[in-house]
């Protein structure tokens, strides 16, 4: 394959697959292709964005001006990346406010990354999910901006949120971001909390279901099997281990700005 037919389909893209692409049945060596890619990096083609990665400059702009996308980067930081957490959210069109902050879920222990205005964040797979091939579950790929994003579902973003909360930027973030998603499919959403086999956030997860019964049309089936898996004993909501009030179904003490969404009277 011609390096600008690559290009044409890969916005953003990773030093192996060009490789393979451009190597195809063997005929081209690996230092030919490294070569065609320093030779468009110097060209104006391309930037370098790190060490293995590659965006591509449109025609007529010069490397410096010439945008790179950050969803399509995030998704290329490793081979499994996964924008998630808030990201996932803000990709959807369903968060509160926009970060420049992207959180990205993989199997790799990598070192957080910063590019221009831009910070991207590795966040290793829980360990019982690490072997699975989809990660889990709850993993799309959408085309977008030319190429190819990998995005946590809004179902797995509402659990993976509730079960780091520090990947969303506080309570009030979380829940306004939620609070946007029209539709949730709540069996998915149940089974997946079920995976992560964490009794806090099967509660969280429950709790948040149960103050929007009506809006997410939750069923009493949905909280009875996240009931099952909540603490024995009662525990505090946040690891701050904030004061509030003891919600007995969850055995979840909250803090009163959740219960009452005191945020709403003065925003």
């Amino acid at each position: 394959m011609k390096p600008t037919d690559f290009f044409r389909n890969h916005p953003v893209f990773r030093h192996d697959e060009f490789v393979k692409a451009h190597s195809g049945s063997g005929e081209r060596s690996a230092l030919t292709s490294q070569t065609a890619l320093k030779q468009h990096v110097a060209g104006g083609n391309l930037i370098h964005v790190r060490r293995g990665l590659y965006a591509v400059v449109d025609r007529g702009l010069e490397p410096a001006e010439a945008p790179v996308d950050p969803y399509l980067l995030t998704t290329n930081l490793t081979d499994d990346a996964v924008v998630a957490f808030h990201a996932a959210l803000q990709f959807q069109g369903k968060s509160y406010s926009i970060w420049h902050r992207f959180h990205y879920l993989t199997r790799h222990r990598t070192r957080p990354f910063s590019f221009r205005d831009e910070e991207f964040v590795p966040v290793l797979v829980p360990l019982s999910l690490r072997s699975s091939p989809d990660l889990g579950g709850g993993v799309a790929e959408r085309r977008y901006a030319g190429g190819m994003v990998r995005v946590t579902t809004l179902e797995r973003t509402l659990v993976d949120l509730l079960d780091q909360p520090t990947k969303g930027g506080g309570w009030e973030e979380i829940w306004r971001s939620l609070e946007m998603v029209e539709f949730f499919d709540l069996d998915t959403v149940v089974e997946y909390a079920s995976k992560l086999d964490s009794a806090l956030t099967a509660a969280r997860v429950g709790f948040f279901l149960d103050q929007h019964r009506e809006a997410l049309m939750v069923e009493e089936r949905h909280l009875e099997e996240l009931r099952e898996r909540a603490p024995a004993q009662p525990g505090y909501f946040d690891s701050a281990r904030t004061p509030g009030k003891l919600v007995q179904g969850w055995n979840l003490v909250v803090p009163e700005e959740i219960l009452k969404r005191t945020w709403r009277e003065v925003g």
